[in-house]
C-alpha cells in the first residue's frame, strides 16, 4: 500500500495552492506528497473574484478587472469607484492551466485522478480509500465537504449563497464593460435576499449571475427564468447566445469547522471554514491562509492548533442570524450600507481589515434594531 508524508484531497484553489506551496519549499523536498482529485481540471467550471489594492501575485492570471462597481435596488442606483481597490476575476481554467503543470512537475509530488470514498484516521497514520486504491499518509489535508455536518446543530445558522450564471454574448453593444454590477436588488425578492451580479468582459459579452443568500436552493429553471427576465428588462430584446454556464452553492455559516481538525487530518478551503461567512468569498482568504498553514507545519506545531479568533466572525454571525430569521431584510441592509458609506470602506470591512472606528461606521449604516435584537439573542 503506497505511503506518503502528505496527502492532499481535492485540487481546487486550496488544494492546488497548498500543493504548490509545499512543492516549491525546500523544507519539504524530502517529503512525499500525493494529490488526489476526481476531475482532470480541464473545464472552466468556476470563476473566483476578489478585490485587492494594487498589484497582486495572481495578476498574470487575471481575466478581467474593474475599478468601478454598480449597486442597485428599490431605493438605490449607485455607480462608484472602489479605489484604492481593483475588483479582479480569475477563471478556473486559467488557474488550473497555470498550477497543474507546476504541481505535477515537482519531483516529490504524485498526481492521481481518483475519487476519494473514505478517510479513516488510525493510530499512527490516515487511511485514504479511493474507488480503486488505498493509500496511507502521515498527514492529510482534505477539502471534502459534507454539507450535513453543520446542519446537525442549531447554534450557528446555515444559509447558502447559491447561484446560476451565464456567460452571454449579445449581438448589440449593451454592457458598460468598465463597471461590474456588484449587487442589483431590483429583481423580485420573494421573501429572500436575491440579486443579480454582472461582470462585463466587453460591450457585448458578460457573466450574468442570479444569486441568493437563503436557506434553500431553487429548481434550475427558476434561476434561468430570473436571468432571462433580467436580461430582457435591462438590455431589451437584443439577441444573445449562452457561451458558458456555471452554478454553485457556498455555505454561509459561522459554524466552527476547525473543531473537526486533528493533528493528522486538517480541513482546507470551504470545509476548513475559509469562506467569508457573510459573503461566500473564498479565494482571497484561501490565498492568505495557505502560507500561514505552511509556516505552521514547518514550525512543527500541532495542526489542531491552527486557528485564530476574529471579531469579524462575530459581525458575520450577527448578519447571518438576521438573514436566517428575516431573510427578506438582506437587500435593505446592503443597500443602506452602500448608500451611506463609501464602497472602498465596505470592501475593507469585508476583507477584515478595518479598525474599530471604521467598523462602527459600517454597522451603524443600516437600521440598528435587527442587529440589536440579534446581539441580545447571542448574549442572553
Amino acid at each position: 500500500m503506497p505511503h506518503y508524508d502528505y496527502i492532499i484531497i481535492g485540487a481546487g484553489a486550496a488544494g492546488l495552492l497548498l500543493a504548490d506551496a509545499l512543492g516549491k519549499d525546500e523544507f519539504f523536498a524530502s517529503k512525499s506528497i500525493l494529490v488526489l482529485d476526481k476531475d482532470n481540471k480541464s473545464k472552466n467550471d468556476r470563476t473566483w473574484c476578489f478585490w485587492e489594492r494594487g498589484n497582486g501575485p495572481y495578476d498574470g492570471l487575471i481575466y478581467k478587472t474593474w475599478d468601478h462597481i454598480y449597486v442597485g435596488g428599490q431605493q438605490l442606483q449607485k455607480s462608484t469607484s472602489i479605489a484604492p481597490y481593483t475588483y479582479k476575476m480569475l477563471r478556473g481554467i486559467d488557474f488550473n492551466n497555470h498550477y497543474l503543470p507546476k504541481v505535477k512537475a515537482y519531483p516529490n509530488i504524485t498526481w492521481a485522478q481518483e475519487e476519494v470514498t473514505d478517510v479513516d484516521e488510525q493510530e499512527k497514520e490516515v487511511l485514504v480509500t479511493t474507488a480503486s486504491k488505498k493509500y496511507t499518509g502521515q498527514t492529510v489535508f482534505s477539502s471534502l465537504y459534507d454539507a450535513s455536518i453543520p446542519l446537525k446543530q442549531s447554534k450557528f445558522p446555515v444559509l447558502q449563497q447559491h447561484f446560476v450564471g451565464w456567460t452571454i454574448k449579445t449581438e448589440q453593444s449593451v454592457f458598460k464593460f468598465g463597471e461590474a454590477t456588484f449587487m442589483d436588488f431590483s429583481v423580485p425578492q420573494k421573501g429572500n435576499t436575491r440579486f443579480m451580479y454582472v461582470l462585463p468582459f466587453s460591450e457585448n459579452q458578460a457573466l450574468v449571475e442570479y444569486t441568493l443568500f437563503s436557506e434553500h436552493l431553487l429548481e434550475t429553471n427558476e434561476y434561468e427564468e430570473a436571468i432571462k427576465t433580467y436580461i430582457k428588462t435591462k438590455f431589451g430584446d437584443t439577441p444573445y447566445t449562452i457561451e458558458e454556464t456555471e452554478y454553485g452553492s457556498i455555505p454561509m455559516t459561522c459554524y466552527p469547522f476547525h473543531k473537526h481538525n486533528s493533528d493528522r487530518i486538517f480541513y482546507i478551503g470551504i470545509v476548513g471554514g475559509w469562506a467569508k461567512p457573510s459573503t461566500g468569498y473564498t479565494f482571497y482568504n484561501t490565498s492568505r491562509q495557505v502560507p500561514k498553514l505552511v509556516e505552521h507545519v514547518k514550525a512543527g506545531k500541532p495542526l489542531s492548533q491552527f486557528y485564530q479568533k476574529s471579531r469579524f466572525t462575530f459581525y458575520d454571525m450577527l448578519l447571518l442570524d438576521i438573514l436566517y430569521e428575516n431573510n427578506h431584510l438582506g437587500h435593505e441592509i446592503f443597500e443602506s450600507m452602500f448608500k451611506r458609506r463609501k464602497a472602498s470602506l465596505i470592501l475593507k470591512f469585508l476583507e477584515n481589515e478595518t479598525n474599530l472606528w471604521e467598523e462602527l461606521k459600517i454597522v451603524t449604516a443600516p437600521k440598528p434594531m435587527p442587529f440589536i435584537k440579534a446581539l441580545f439573542k447571542r448574549i442572553f
